[in-house]
């Protein structure tokens, strides 16, 4: 937004929007994606089967979010350096697997927080 333009609603709308296609593109494009969502669907019928409290509730919905978000941030900075350069440069190696590292590190700590949820409930 340039700094002298009024609130929009409209251009708010558009904002969304292009968010909505980010999350179609992503779907569409990321195959870790589905992966992603089936383990998201696994912590939602575990959720239901084995009920959870507001606190644990709130933990599953922070991790879960936390891994979408690394993920579609890895995405992100993994089309950027592409976009840089299609050459073989260490440089762009570090930066996707430093941007692939988040993705786990965030995948662990889900993990280990559904752990801690649902193996005292079995």
């Amino acid at each position: 937004m340039k700094k002298n333009e009024s609130f929009s609603l409209k251009a708010r709308g558009e904002s969304m929007q292009y968010a909505f296609e980010g999350v179609i593109i992503f779907f569409k494009q990321e195959h870790n994606a589905r992966i992603h969502l089936l383990a998201t669907i696994a912590v939602i019928v575990l959720s239901i089967i084995f009920p959870i409290s507001k606190m644990e509730a709130i933990a599953l919905v922070l991790a879960v979010g936390f891994v979408w978000m690394a993920e579609i941030f890895n995405t992100a900075i993994e089309k950027m350096a592409d976009f840089i350069s299609t050459e073989k440069k260490p440089a762009i190696k570090t930066i996707k697997d430093l941007s692939a590292a988040a993705v786990l590190v965030a995948a662990v700590i889900a993990v280990i927080t559904g752990c801690f949820i649902f193996i005292p409930k079995f």
